[in-house]
């Protein structure tokens, strides 16, 4: 059949898209977080960034209350890596207080580049985060012995304790890297990550739930599997690298031990990732502490 002319379809006009609600109150781009400690989190839609921009997926845009992130939709895209280790003062059951923490960031580039096989080399881009905290609660005997920490020598270097001014720090820290970002940490669902979240809700704060969080202890179960082996981290040291670890129960050398660990086994452990990684927002905290006003 042929037109007599062109054809010309008329549509109605559709009113304009109303105006974006403003972010909800917080830190810039970060919903009010409160609301979020109480009564859990909203759904999260993801956002995935643009070639060649380096978006983090830690920037959040509130519309009318929803969050909206860059990491869960592809899991598989995670674009950086944070290793995370935190020295306390005891064990889950003596619900203990963060003492230091220690971040290494390294982009997926770096941990794609082939090491010579039982060579421990750490990537040469790699940003760091180390810091001191007073606790506010007498450390465990144990803990104190482990750690090498008490709460005279915090004390005696005028040590502040996890607050607002830490949690500002740790977040720009995090906000700098090329999202999306997995946290990475060994026992990490059992230990570090409920008492990051735990510190994070006392002062009325949290990071974002799309988040990824990677425990290499599970996974190294599944993927390095030897009858007998042990999966503690200097173990598991030993097994890839026949020597000893360098700097135990300091939060930067667990840090370096994580790290290199991750690069013995890096590309199963990113595919695993993929396909198995939780976000923060699923991780309960290990306890509810009191608010604090700093």
């Amino acid at each position: 059949m042929r037109f007599p002319g062109p054809c010309r379809v008329e549509l109605p006009l559709l009113p304009p898209p109303p105006a974006p609600s403003r972010p909800e109150a917080g830190w810039p781009g970060w919903p009010g977080l409160p609301e979020h400690v109480a009564f859990g989190f909203p759904a999260v839609r993801l956002e995935k960034p643009a070639a060649r921009r380096p978006e983090s997926s830690l920037r959040l845009l509130g519309e009318s209350g929803s969050w909206r992130s860059s990491a869960m939709a592809a899991l598989q895209d995670f674009q950086t890596f944070v290793f995370l280790d935190l020295e306390t003062t005891g064990l889950p059951h003596d619900q203990p207080h963060l003492a230091e923490l220690c971040l290494f960031a390294v982009h997926r580039r770096s941990l794609q580049c082939s090491l010579l096989p039982g060579t421990p080399q750490l990537p040469r881009i790699i940003d760091k985060l180390t810091l001191c905290v007073d606790p506010q609660k007498p450390f465990t005997l144990e803990a104190e012995r482990i750690t090498g920490l008490s709460n005279r020598n915090l004390e005696e270097n005028c040590k502040a304790d996890f607050n607002r001014g830490v949690v500002d720090i740790l977040k720009g820290f995090l906000q700098r890297q090329m999202g999306p970002i997995c946290l990475v940490a060994h026992n990490g669902l059992g230990f570090d990550f409920p008492l990051l979240r735990a510190e994070l809700w006392r002062v009325d704060t949290d990071l974002p739930p799309s988040t990824g969080c990677l425990d290499t202890l599970p996974a190294l179960k599944e993927l390095e599997r030897s009858p007998g082996m042990s999966y503690q981290l200097g173990a598991l040291f030993r097994h890839f690298y026949g020597r000893e670890p360098v700097r135990a129960h300091s939060a930067e050398g667990d840090v370096v031990t994580l790290l290199l660990v991750f690069l013995a086994k890096a590309p199963e452990l990113m595919t695993w990732a993929a396909r198995n990684v939780r976000s923060w927002g699923e991780i309960p905290p290990m306890y509810l502490r009191s608010r604090s006003r700093n």
